[in-house]
């Protein structure tokens, strides 16, 4: 695992249950935590590229460890669910360009 990725781990394994239960509970809450972290990294001048890779990243740690709490994480899950890696990659990058459009 890159340096970065185990970055991004550590963010997420630093979260309190509470800010975790804050971030997941509203799909509009997990978008615009979602765009805050893209944000800090374009401004550490990371590509759309490896922006993607965290969110792909994220999603795998989500598919894995958390139950969707409202429709569209559901609906993310069974895509992510029947989604191979190449799909996945093209599925976390839309996502990241759906929260950066917003």
């Amino acid at each position: 695992m890159s340096e970065e990725m185990n970055q991004v781990n550590q963010k997420i394994q630093d979260l309190t249950p509470e800010e975790k239960d804050a971030i997941l509970e509203n799909f509009n809450e997990f978008k615009s935590y979602l765009n805050d972290q893209l944000e800090k990294g374009k401004k550490l001048g990371l590509s759309d590229e490896f922006l993607a890779k965290g969110a792909k990243f994220v999603a795998d740690h989500l598919a894995k460890n958390e139950e969707p709490r409202n429709r569209e994480q559901k609906l993310l899950q069974e895509m992510w669910k029947v989604a191979d890696e190449d799909a996945k990659k093209h599925i976390a990058y839309v996502l990241v360009k759906m929260v950066q459009s917003e």
